[in-house]
Parts: C-alpha cells; structure tokens; sequence
C-alpha cells in the first residue's frame, strides 16, 4: 500500500454479501435451493439509478476489482487501473459494480461452500455452471440494489462472454455493453487448452475425484500446471521474449532438470502462487462455462441472428497479440452485430501484452473505453444525474 491513497483511488473498500433465498434452476437442470454473492461497489448510486456499471470477471477473477482491503495491502483489486475517479470508468460519474460469479472461490457460494441439504462442503458436488447461470444470478443482484438498467455492463475474455450474454437475455436492462478481447464461442484449440488444464488437475493424485477438502489434501501440482499452462497462453511471444529472452539461472548449463532458464522460474512461481489463493474445482468449472458459452447455436450457429435481440449499444476492444483470443474474434461479433442493424464501435489496439493486455492500462484502449462510456453518459444521466454522481464523494 502506498503510503497515501492515490488520488484516482475508490480508496478502501469493503466487501458486502448478498444473501438469495429464492431457487436458481441452472442450465444444468440442477437447482440451487439458496445462495450468496459477494460483491464490492464503487461511486455512488444516483437517484434514478440511471448510472451503474457491471464488471464482470475473467476465469480467475473476483469482485475485488479497485481499491484496497485496508492499509496492509500490497497492491489493489485486479482492474484498479481502470476503475477510479478520472479514470476509463470514472466513479466520479458511474456506480460500480464488480462481484465473484457463482461457483467461485472468493465469497460467493460454490465448491467450498456449505451444502445446506447435507451440512458438508460442496466440493465435487457443486453442480456445473454456466454463463447464462451467472448473467441470472447477476440480474437478481441488480434487483436487490434497485437497479432495473445497467448504463453499461463490462468485461473482458470470459467477462465479455458475460456482457455478450447480458444483451441477449436481458435487452432492456443494459444501454451498453464493453467487451474487450472476448469471442462469441470458444475455438477448438481453446476448448484443448481447457481440457490440458482440467487433466491436469484431474490426474493429480490428491485431486480425489474432487474430494481433497474431505481427504485433507490439495491438489496443488496438478492446479499449479494448469495456472502455467494457461499463463503461457495469456502472453504473447513477443512479451515473454522482451521480459525473459534466454536468461539463465546460471552460467553454465547444469544439464539437469532443474530450472535453467528465467522463464522456468516464472513460470513456476506463478503456479505456485495461484495455489495459494484459488480451488481446483473452481477452475474446473470455470473452464467449462468458457467451453459451453455459445449463444449463436440457438439459432443454429446464425450469431447475427441471436444478437437481433440486443437493444443496447456495443465497444468491441481486441489486441494485436493476443493469440488466445485473437482480434479476428472480437471482429465476428462486430460483424454479427452489423449486420443484425446494431450500434457498435470497434477498436484494436496495439499492444505487445498478449491477451493480458486487457488488464493493462494502455492509453489509446483506456481512451477508448472513456470515450465510450462518457458519450453512454450524456445518453442515459440527465446533466443533473451526472452532477450528483460527480460531487456525492
């Protein structure tokens, strides 16, 4: 933590949690008798809620998205350089909103929550969830607040899929939808990746077919391959080049199986770390939603036809090396869109971050979600809306 609270900072934040009694049938055909989010909000709620914002997560996100716990802190939420006063989306004039989907691991209910029917941790047991799952329970969330439509719902990769989501099932709740280096469905080459990382896991002989809570154990050299492996995937050549190259460990090769390149040790670490603060199950499921998310086979693979149900407006964001979700993905939604008749601005952005770039605050990408979300602004919040918003801090 710095040792003054930056001046573009929604400063210290707390968590709330928000408790659901009423059943969610999932896409599964399960049910989820109850339930509970935890999410963080940021800025202030105007009177006529006209001016709220949704962020949804990535993979291994969570509703700690800027700000600070408290002053021990390291660093701040996940997407701190992007959500703050005078920042791309400015809480000076936005109610944010930012929440831990079902199924994970950080506060909201999932595999190691409490299963009310048998008083034991879910684990294994928590049913499959899925995109449309999470664009539900988010609506019930926006109920609660009191908010009946969102000025814009944000997200990038799987919460892009999540944005995409929103404006096809609930229309008239959203007047704009940011999805940033997202794709309306998985590639084949995706959907192995996921599996690669799930196998991982599931071959890990403390993984205990989902069991390792109940047998003590963590399986952390299984979820530890599938953080590197995914982590891989998220740079670009260019970057792990420019941030590791060749560099050794040592002068000499050992001409063992030891860590003899920079990377090596990178790549470890990070593994390592994630283990520490995620579940395997969690990851499980994760994945899946990414690999079941295709709204376009409702209408038999015709995207332009699924998304004739939007009613919002659109920013599509890519970034030029980012191979995992490549620009020409973000483009067939932009396609789709125009040719269903649809609003929508596209930019692709120059960046050498791979697909992480969307975590990154690069100028012309975060101008450009500014730019955006101030003209959704002028539209939705009467001036003296967006006044109060401004100086309620």
């Amino acid at each position: 933590m710095p040792d003054a609270i930056p001046a573009d900072s929604v400063g210290l934040v707390t968590p709330q949690i928000a408790h659901f009694d009423k059943p969610l049938t999932l896409a599964c055909g399960q049910t989820l008798a109850s339930y509970q989010l935890i999410y963080e909000t940021y800025g202030t709620l105007n009177q006529d809620a006209s001016n709220a914002i949704l962020i949804c997560h990535a993979l291994s996100g969570d509703h700690h998205a800027a700000g600070y716990h408290d002053m021990a802190d390291k660093k701040p939420g996940w997407w701190d350089s992007a959500i703050g006063p005078g920042k791309a989306i400015d809480t000076n004039h936005y109610f944010v909103i930012a929440l831990n989907n079902l199924g994970g691991c950080c506060g909201s209910t999932g595999p190691t929550s409490i299963n009310p029917e048998t008083n034991q941790v879910w684990e294994a047991d928590f049913p499959i969830v899925t995109v449309e799952d999470w664009v539900e329970s988010q609506a019930r969330l926006a109920d609660l607040l009191g908010i009946q439509t969102f000025a814009a719902i944000v997200g990038g990769s799987l919460g892009g899929m999540q944005a995409l989501e929103w404006s096809i099932r609930f229309p008239k709740r959203l007047k704009s939808a940011v999805i940033v280096a997202s794709a309306p469905k998985l590639s084949t080459q995706n959907i192995a990746f996921n599996e690669v990382a799930r196998q991982s896991i599931r071959r890990d002989p403390d993984f205990f077919d989902g069991r390792y809570l109940d047998n003590e154990s963590i399986p952390t050299n299984g979820l530890g391959l599938a953080r590197m492996l995914g982590h891989i995937t998220y740079l670009s050549d260019d970057a792990m080049g420019a941030k590791f190259g060749r560099q050794m460990r040592h002068e000499q090769y050992q001409y063992n199986y030891g860590i003899e390149f920079e990377v090596e040790s990178y790549l470890r670490y990070q593994g390592e770390a994630f283990t520490k603060r995620f579940d395997a199950n969690t990851y499980m499921l994760m994945t899946k939603a990414l690999d079941y998310f295709d709204p376009a086979a409702q209408t038999n693979g015709d995207l332009a036809a699924v998304l004739s149900r939007a009613e919002c407006e659109f920013l599509l964001v890519s970034f030029t090396t980012d191979w995992r979700f490549s620009p020409v993905r973000s483009e067939e939604i932009v396609n789709a869109l125009i040719k269903a008749g649809k609003p929508v601005s596209y930019a692709k952005i120059e960046a050498t971050e791979g697909h992480d770039a969307f975590l990154f605050p690069i100028p012309r990408y975060m101008q450009a979600v500014n730019s955006f979300l101030t003209r959704i602004a002028d539209q939705v919040m009467p001036p003296s809306s967006q006044g109060e918003s401004e100086h309620a801090r």
